[in-house]
């Protein structure tokens, strides 16, 4: 059975199924491992992860804990408490129409990047007049449909992880500054502090930002430091001004104190650095790493609710998810009428009710022919619940709902 446990209820004996936490915030490379020793337990203590799963059937059990059940009800309240407010009022363009131009954006802007990030690793200073097109090119997608575009930069090769990474958090970073009510400003330095806050990694070895096995705990130290590294960078040129460098220098702090490189906790926080925090962990984790497989993208946004208020700033998640949906772009659905369908759209009246293609029948267990279905007009079918595409054997699922292989990038 699994059960939901705080850190310090952990014991050498147990069997940790999960920790409360993205990988990029604890040294931990396996899921799933047995504490067989103090040093184990030292080493989860130390991480600062707050809370952890562990299979009380698999090793030791301790009294209290949350269930799965409950803990999957607390997490779809989360949700729905964030569907609640109605998103901001946007005259959204539809997928189909937004996907080829997204796309094209997103090619031309990973070859800037790439160019741009070159630059700072051959320590030139970098130019606002360089960087800001890339931003407003980005801004103008999000602004005519704020999922796509970051639905595309999923497609992505291993190889451009980094560069196709900034600009998901760019435009996420626009996107949900425009629910907040932003005005052209602040969402421009948002977007330009999203395209650069990761930019310190250009100076640490790419074998060790790719590494497929598990990291010591001096490699992950070195990697804990790349926002010192782009702070430095972008603080000795003239694109970054206070909401870039504090964004590039704070983007993995958490609410609770226990992130780097500061601890610092709460309001101490600037708000563009909290927001950050969201839009970098769901698009990480939402991504193929040599280490990680992603995690759809509903089902990334199921865990951010778990770590709830120790994570990350609870008005910024809500808006999040009223932003990207409950039920993001490219997600695999299970209808009432026991059939299949990926998400290609948003209905603004409801987030329970997007806009689906109908693909494979369940009870017939095969594809049929793909219908797109408003589901706030549908009569009568819903959601019943995400599914992982993997587990049913679908590997196109982003071209279900794109209808293209995606950026070349």
């Amino acid at each position: 059975m699994l059960k939901r446990v705080p850190v310090a209820s952990l014991t050498v004996g147990m069997f940790v199924h999960e920790l409360g936490g993205a990988w990029l915030d604890h040294p931990f490379w396996r899921t799933s491992f047995a504490i067989d020793s103090a040093d184990v337990l030292r080493r989860i203590v130390a991480s600062g992860i707050g809370e952890a799963w562990i299979d009380t059937d698999r090793g030791l059990d301790v009294a209290g804990g949350i269930s799965q059940e409950q803990s999957d009800a607390e997490v779809e309240r989360e949700l729905i408490l964030s569907a609640a407010e109605p998103p901001a009022a946007l005259k959204r363009v539809p997928t189909e129409e937004e996907a080829g131009r997204a796309g094209k954006i997103v090619a031309k802007s990973c070859q800037a990047v790439a160019d741009l990030f070159q630059q700072a690793r051959m320590g030139r200073a970098l130019q606002d007049d360089a960087i800001m097109p890339i931003v407003d090119e980005i801004a103008a997608s999000v602004l005519r449909n704020p999922g796509v575009l970051t639905a595309l930069t999923r497609l992505r090769r291993l190889d451009n992880y980094t560069f196709l990474h900034s600009i998901s958090v760019c435009a996420l970073m626009v996107a949900v500054g425009n629910q907040l009510g932003w005005n052209a400003g602040q969402l421009r330095d948002a977007g330009l502090a999203g395209l650069l806050h990761d930019i310190g990694k250009v100076l640490i070895d790419a074998e060790l930002l790719n590494k497929k096995g598990p990291l010591t705990e001096e490699e992950f130290g070195v990697l804990r430091r790349h926002p010192q590294i782009g702070h430095g960078i972008l603080a000795s040129g003239r694109a970054a001004g206070a909401v870039v460098l504090d964004v590039c220098l704070h983007h993995h702090e958490r609410l609770d104190g226990s992130g780097y490189p500061t601890k610092l906790a709460g309001d101490a926080i600037g708000l563009p650095a909290r927001l950050a925090a969201v839009c970098d962990v769901y698009d990480a984790t939402t991504s193929n790493r040599p280490y990680k497989d992603l995690w759809p993208p509903a089902h990334a946004l199921r865990k951010m609710a778990e770590w709830g208020a120790s994570h990350f700033d609870q008005r910024l998640f809500h808006a999040f998810v009223r932003t990207i949906g409950i039920y993001p772009i490219g997600t695999l659905v299970r209808l009432k009428s026991d059939r299949l369908a990926v998400v290609i759209d948003q209905c603004e009246a409801s987030l329970l009710t997007p806009r689906v293609k109908v693909f494979f029948s369940i009870a017939a267990k095969r594809r049929i022919s793909p219908k797109v279905i408003d589901l706030s007009r549908s009569g009568g079918d819903e959601i019943v619940c995400h599914e992982d595409p993997s587990a049913w054997g679908i590997d196109d699922i982003d071209f279900l709902w794109s209808g293209s292989d995606g950026p070349a990038g």
